[in-house]
Protein backbone atom coordinates (compact mmCIF):
# COMPACT_ATOMS: atom_id res chain seq x y z
CA UNK A 1 0.00 0.00 0.00
CA UNK A 2 1.27 3.26 -0.75
CA UNK A 3 0.83 6.77 1.44
CA UNK A 4 -0.77 9.58 -0.60
CA UNK A 5 1.98 12.07 -0.16
CA UNK A 6 1.54 14.95 2.73
CA UNK A 7 0.70 17.79 0.80
CA UNK A 8 2.96 20.96 1.35
CA UNK A 9 1.67 23.94 4.11
CA UNK A 10 -0.20 26.64 2.81
CA UNK A 11 1.74 29.90 2.42
CA UNK A 12 0.54 32.55 4.80
CA UNK A 13 -1.15 36.06 3.44
CA UNK A 14 -2.55 37.39 6.69
CA UNK A 15 -1.82 37.65 10.03
CA UNK A 16 -4.95 38.04 12.51
CA UNK A 17 -3.68 38.44 16.57
CA UNK A 18 -5.52 38.91 19.53
CA UNK A 19 -4.34 42.21 21.42
CA UNK A 20 -4.50 41.44 25.18
CA UNK A 21 -2.42 38.58 26.18
CA UNK A 22 -1.11 38.59 22.76
CA UNK A 23 0.43 41.30 20.97
CA UNK A 24 0.91 43.39 24.43
CA UNK A 25 2.39 42.65 27.52
CA UNK A 26 0.59 42.42 30.74
CA UNK A 27 1.99 46.13 31.18
CA UNK A 28 -0.08 46.98 27.94
CA UNK A 29 2.79 47.70 25.67
CA UNK A 30 3.65 46.42 22.23
CA UNK A 31 7.24 45.59 22.64
CA UNK A 32 10.36 46.92 19.94
CA UNK A 33 10.84 43.42 19.03
CA UNK A 34 6.97 42.76 18.00
CA UNK A 35 7.00 46.01 15.97
CA UNK A 36 9.90 44.92 13.88
CA UNK A 37 8.42 41.73 13.62
CA UNK A 38 4.92 43.59 12.25
CA UNK A 39 7.01 45.54 9.66
CA UNK A 40 8.51 42.55 8.30
CA UNK A 41 5.25 41.63 7.56
CA UNK A 42 4.60 44.70 5.72
CA UNK A 43 7.38 44.91 3.84
CA UNK A 44 6.36 41.09 2.50
CA UNK A 45 2.97 42.29 1.67
CA UNK A 46 1.55 40.29 3.65
CA UNK A 47 -1.77 41.63 5.58
CA UNK A 48 -1.95 42.44 9.58
CA UNK A 49 -5.35 42.78 11.14
CA UNK A 50 -6.19 42.95 14.94
CA UNK A 51 -9.28 41.92 16.63
CA UNK A 52 -10.02 42.44 20.10
CA UNK A 53 -12.86 42.73 23.12
CA UNK A 54 -11.57 46.22 23.47
CA UNK A 55 -13.41 49.08 22.11
CA UNK A 56 -12.34 50.89 19.15
CA UNK A 57 -10.59 53.75 21.24
CA UNK A 58 -8.81 51.03 23.46
CA UNK A 59 -7.09 50.01 20.16
CA UNK A 60 -6.34 53.68 18.87
CA UNK A 61 -2.69 53.55 20.57
CA UNK A 62 -2.10 51.06 18.54
CA UNK A 63 -2.80 52.56 15.18
CA UNK A 64 0.55 54.68 14.59
CA UNK A 65 3.28 52.17 16.04
CA UNK A 66 1.92 49.29 14.40
CA UNK A 67 0.87 51.19 11.04
CA UNK A 68 -2.47 49.81 11.01
CA UNK A 69 -3.95 50.34 7.18
CA UNK A 70 -6.64 48.29 7.34
CA UNK A 71 -10.06 47.79 9.61
CA UNK A 72 -9.99 46.65 13.14
CA UNK A 73 -12.18 44.43 14.62
CA UNK A 74 -13.35 45.64 18.20
CA UNK A 75 -16.03 43.82 20.55
CA UNK A 76 -14.27 40.59 19.38
CA UNK A 77 -16.24 41.94 15.68
CA UNK A 78 -19.04 43.33 17.52
CA UNK A 79 -17.94 46.81 15.15
CA UNK A 80 -15.62 47.40 12.57
CA UNK A 81 -13.21 50.42 12.47
CA UNK A 82 -10.59 52.29 9.90
CA UNK A 83 -7.60 53.53 11.72
CA UNK A 84 -9.31 56.83 11.77
CA UNK A 85 -11.85 55.35 13.78
CA UNK A 86 -14.78 55.48 11.76
CA UNK A 87 -17.27 52.84 12.00
CA UNK A 88 -17.69 50.73 9.22
CA UNK A 89 -19.68 48.01 10.30
CA UNK A 90 -21.83 47.43 13.93
CA UNK A 91 -23.48 44.12 14.87
CA UNK A 92 -26.05 45.49 18.27
CA UNK A 93 -26.76 42.83 20.33
CA UNK A 94 -30.75 42.04 20.37
CA UNK A 95 -32.67 44.12 22.32
CA UNK A 96 -34.77 41.37 24.12
CA UNK A 97 -31.17 40.39 25.35
CA UNK A 98 -29.50 43.42 26.27
CA UNK A 99 -31.29 44.03 29.63
CA UNK A 100 -29.23 40.96 31.07
CA UNK A 101 -26.37 43.21 30.91
CA UNK A 102 -23.70 44.04 33.96
CA UNK A 103 -21.35 45.90 32.05
CA UNK A 104 -22.59 47.23 28.81
CA UNK A 105 -20.25 48.58 25.69
CA UNK A 106 -22.34 50.74 23.23
CA UNK A 107 -21.06 52.03 19.98
CA UNK A 108 -16.99 53.81 20.92
CA UNK A 109 -18.09 54.49 24.18
CA UNK A 110 -18.17 52.24 27.68
CA UNK A 111 -20.85 52.53 30.63
CA UNK A 112 -20.77 51.10 34.39
CA UNK A 113 -23.27 52.02 37.07
CA UNK A 114 -20.36 52.01 39.34
CA UNK A 115 -17.23 53.49 39.38
CA UNK A 116 -15.48 51.33 41.35
CA UNK A 117 -16.99 48.17 39.65
CA UNK A 118 -14.41 44.87 39.67
CA UNK A 119 -11.84 45.40 37.25
CA UNK A 120 -13.47 48.85 36.06
CA UNK A 121 -9.96 51.27 36.99
CA UNK A 122 -8.11 48.44 35.36
CA UNK A 123 -10.51 48.10 32.11
CA UNK A 124 -10.28 52.07 32.14
CA UNK A 125 -6.63 51.57 31.88
CA UNK A 126 -6.14 49.05 29.17
CA UNK A 127 -8.21 50.71 26.97
CA UNK A 128 -6.66 54.16 27.97
CA UNK A 129 -10.11 56.07 28.78
CA UNK A 130 -12.50 56.20 31.26
CA UNK A 131 -16.22 54.80 31.48
CA UNK A 132 -19.55 56.85 31.37
CA UNK A 133 -21.03 56.77 34.76
CA UNK A 134 -24.51 56.09 34.46
CA UNK A 135 -27.53 55.54 37.66
CA UNK A 136 -28.84 52.57 35.09
CA UNK A 137 -28.96 51.30 31.69
CA UNK A 138 -32.12 52.14 31.07
CA UNK A 139 -32.04 53.75 27.59
CA UNK A 140 -28.34 52.50 26.81
CA UNK A 141 -29.95 48.92 25.28
CA UNK A 142 -30.97 49.54 21.84
CA UNK A 143 -27.66 49.38 20.77
CA UNK A 144 -25.66 47.90 23.06
CA UNK A 145 -22.39 46.30 20.79
CA UNK A 146 -21.00 44.32 24.23
CA UNK A 147 -21.90 43.02 27.46
CA UNK A 148 -19.92 42.22 30.04
CA UNK A 149 -20.26 40.15 32.70
CA UNK A 150 -17.62 40.72 35.75
CA UNK A 151 -16.58 38.40 38.71
CA UNK A 152 -13.50 37.27 40.59
CA UNK A 153 -15.37 34.09 40.92
CA UNK A 154 -13.96 32.43 37.67
CA UNK A 155 -16.03 29.11 38.15
CA UNK A 156 -19.14 30.78 37.95
CA UNK A 157 -18.40 33.09 35.02
CA UNK A 158 -17.73 29.68 33.30
CA UNK A 159 -20.93 28.60 34.56
CA UNK A 160 -22.66 31.88 33.45
CA UNK A 161 -21.60 31.31 30.10
CA UNK A 162 -23.04 28.17 30.05
CA UNK A 163 -26.48 29.82 30.95
CA UNK A 164 -25.66 32.21 28.61
CA UNK A 165 -25.77 29.81 25.85
CA UNK A 166 -28.51 27.67 27.14
CA UNK A 167 -30.92 30.50 27.59
CA UNK A 168 -30.38 32.25 24.72
CA UNK A 169 -28.92 29.59 22.12
CA UNK A 170 -28.18 31.28 18.86
CA UNK A 171 -29.05 35.10 19.67
CA UNK A 172 -25.77 35.69 20.83
CA UNK A 173 -22.38 35.04 21.17
CA UNK A 174 -20.76 34.37 24.80
CA UNK A 175 -17.18 33.56 25.39
CA UNK A 176 -14.16 34.10 27.92
CA UNK A 177 -12.10 36.70 26.79
CA UNK A 178 -10.13 36.48 30.55
CA UNK A 179 -11.07 34.09 33.64
CA UNK A 180 -13.07 37.22 34.96
CA UNK A 181 -15.09 38.29 31.87
CA UNK A 182 -17.61 36.94 30.12
CA UNK A 183 -18.59 39.00 26.93
CA UNK A 184 -22.27 38.50 25.10
CA UNK A 185 -22.35 39.84 21.31
CA UNK A 186 -24.31 40.06 18.87
CA UNK A 187 -23.85 35.94 17.21
CA UNK A 188 -21.85 36.95 14.52
CA UNK A 189 -19.76 39.10 16.36
CA UNK A 190 -17.07 36.52 17.37
CA UNK A 191 -13.45 36.40 16.43
CA UNK A 192 -14.18 33.36 14.18
CA UNK A 193 -16.22 35.72 11.75
CA UNK A 194 -13.54 37.88 12.31
CA UNK A 195 -11.31 35.64 10.22
CA UNK A 196 -14.02 34.96 7.85
CA UNK A 197 -14.49 38.34 6.87
CA UNK A 198 -11.23 39.25 6.53
CA UNK A 199 -10.92 36.22 4.13
CA UNK A 200 -13.69 37.27 2.21
CA UNK A 201 -12.57 40.89 1.96
CA UNK A 202 -9.58 40.26 0.85
CA UNK A 203 -9.88 37.45 -0.79
CA UNK A 204 -7.45 35.53 0.85
CA UNK A 205 -8.22 31.42 1.39
CA UNK A 206 -8.50 31.39 5.30
CA UNK A 207 -5.83 28.45 5.20
CA UNK A 208 -3.59 31.09 3.96
CA UNK A 209 -4.63 32.62 7.59
CA UNK A 210 -2.47 32.46 10.68
CA UNK A 211 -3.88 33.99 13.82
CA UNK A 212 -2.66 34.11 17.30
CA UNK A 213 -4.33 34.36 20.47
CA UNK A 214 -3.94 33.22 24.14
CA UNK A 215 -8.06 33.51 25.34
CA UNK A 216 -10.98 31.16 24.90
CA UNK A 217 -12.66 33.18 22.67
CA UNK A 218 -9.84 32.99 20.77
CA UNK A 219 -10.51 29.19 19.71
CA UNK A 220 -13.14 30.12 17.16
CA UNK A 221 -10.51 32.20 14.82
CA UNK A 222 -7.87 28.84 15.49
CA UNK A 223 -10.58 26.73 14.13
CA UNK A 224 -10.60 28.67 10.93
CA UNK A 225 -7.66 29.46 10.31
CA UNK A 226 -4.64 27.40 8.29
CA UNK A 227 -2.16 28.51 10.76
CA UNK A 228 -2.95 28.81 14.67
CA UNK A 229 -0.51 29.87 17.25
CA UNK A 230 -1.47 29.80 21.18
CA UNK A 231 0.82 32.25 23.41
CA UNK A 232 2.85 30.59 26.25
CA UNK A 233 0.71 32.44 28.91
CA UNK A 234 -3.02 30.91 27.62
CA UNK A 235 -4.37 27.76 29.39
CA UNK A 236 -3.55 24.10 28.83
CA UNK A 237 -6.95 23.83 26.81
CA UNK A 238 -6.73 27.11 24.53
CA UNK A 239 -2.80 26.11 23.82
CA UNK A 240 -4.14 22.28 23.12
CA UNK A 241 -6.14 23.77 20.30
CA UNK A 242 -3.76 25.69 18.33
CA UNK A 243 -1.27 24.24 15.75
CA UNK A 244 1.49 25.91 17.49
CA UNK A 245 2.23 27.23 20.62
CA UNK A 246 4.91 30.31 21.14
CA UNK A 247 6.17 31.75 24.44
CA UNK A 248 4.47 34.00 26.86
CA UNK A 249 3.68 37.19 25.67
CA UNK A 250 6.00 38.65 28.30
CA UNK A 251 8.63 36.79 26.44
CA UNK A 252 8.31 38.19 23.04
CA UNK A 253 5.82 35.39 22.35
CA UNK A 254 4.26 37.66 19.53
CA UNK A 255 7.94 38.56 17.95
CA UNK A 256 8.88 35.02 18.68
CA UNK A 257 5.70 33.44 16.49
CA UNK A 258 5.83 35.36 13.55
CA UNK A 259 9.41 35.46 13.29
CA UNK A 260 9.79 31.59 13.61
CA UNK A 261 6.11 30.18 12.60
CA UNK A 262 5.15 32.67 10.05
CA UNK A 263 7.73 34.62 8.28
CA UNK A 264 9.35 31.48 6.78
CA UNK A 265 5.93 30.71 5.24
CA UNK A 266 4.54 33.94 3.80
CA UNK A 267 3.38 35.18 0.86
CA UNK A 268 1.66 38.72 -0.76
CA UNK A 269 -2.03 39.31 -0.70
CA UNK A 270 -3.54 39.48 -3.98
CA UNK A 271 -3.61 43.08 -3.32
CA UNK A 272 -0.26 43.46 -2.60
CA UNK A 273 1.08 41.60 -5.13
CA UNK A 274 -1.03 44.08 -7.43
CA UNK A 275 1.01 47.03 -5.70
CA UNK A 276 -2.39 48.62 -4.45
CA UNK A 277 -4.26 48.86 -1.49
CA UNK A 278 -7.72 46.20 -1.28
CA UNK A 279 -11.02 47.96 -1.63
CA UNK A 280 -12.46 46.81 1.38
CA UNK A 281 -16.54 47.21 2.58
CA UNK A 282 -16.93 45.89 6.17
CA UNK A 283 -20.28 45.78 5.62
CA UNK A 284 -20.17 42.96 2.73
CA UNK A 285 -21.60 39.79 3.66
CA UNK A 286 -18.96 37.15 4.93
CA UNK A 287 -19.79 34.72 2.56
CA UNK A 288 -19.97 35.56 -1.07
Amino acid sequence: MINAPIPPPQPIAAVLADVDGTLVTSAKVVTTRAIEAIEQLHQRGVLFAITSGRPPRGMRMLVHPLEMRGPMAAFNGGIIVQPDMTIADELPIPVDVAPAVIDVNRGTEWYVTDPDAPHAAREAATVQFQPTVVPSYDGLLDRAVKIVGVSDDHDRVERCEAAVDQQFGTHVSASRSQPYYLDVTHPEANKGVVAERLSHYYQIPLEQIATLGDGANDVLMFQRSGLSIAMGNASEDVRRQATCVTASNDDEGFAKAVEEFILPRTAATPAARANSSPSVDPRSPAGG
